[in-house]
């Protein structure tokens, strides 16, 4: 069964940049599902995958306009260190989140601190960064009319691999943080 819109698919892969350092990996975790046509991966890498079938194995390069974007300066702001509702050392790297006038929750990564300020960057950490995957197809089904309409693949306990019914005290719902636990 080839991938095609509306297919649930799963794929392990590895996530490098441009100097080989390894970003992310699937390694050690249940494969990567996700619903092909709902926008649910970077565009690039579901644009790649169109067309495989299960066990095909590829090495994708996603440009970052295919991926996260270029870096938009805008996004990168001051602010006063008093607004910043936390105790202790702020540093580079930290990741905060805040939520807009609109109840949005937005991501910042902490670029520079001082006593006065925070330097935050609202991008993506992977904003600009050429994007180079090693993936291997492990699954291609098709999507229930429910994971169409949810625009997701329906999962056990969550993406993360912890599954609350396994009695490993996964709480998460389905909300994972990037680093494969639960949040």
């Amino acid at each position: 069964m080839n991938i095609t819109k509306d297919r649930v698919v799963s794929f392990n892969y590895t996530l490098k940049d441009e100097g080989g350092k390894i970003l992310d990996t699937s390694e050690g975790r249940d494969a990567l599902e996700y619903l092909h046509g709902a926008g649910n991966i970077v565009p690039g890498l579901e644009k790649e995958l169109t067309g495989l079938v299960v066990g095909d194995k590829k090495q994708v390069v996603v440009a970052p306009e295919e991926g996260y974007g270029l870096a938009n300066p805008e996004l990168l702001i001051k602010v006063p260190r008093a607004n910043i509702e936390f105790e202790g050392a702020i540093e580079p790297g930290m990741r905060f989140h805040a939520q807009d006038a609109d109840g949005n929750v937005l991501a910042f990564t902490v670029k520079d601190a001082t006593d006065e300020t925070i330097t935050m960057d609202g991008n993506h950490p992977l904003a600009g960064v050429k994007l180079f995957f090693d993936i291997e197809v492990t699954g291609v089904r098709d999507a229930t009319a429910k994971e169409i309409a949810e625009g997701r693949p329906h999962m056990e306990g969550c993406s993360c691999g912890c599954h609350g019914d396994s009695g490993d005290g996964c709480d998460c719902d389905g909300n994972c943080d990037c680093d494969g636990g639960c949040r």
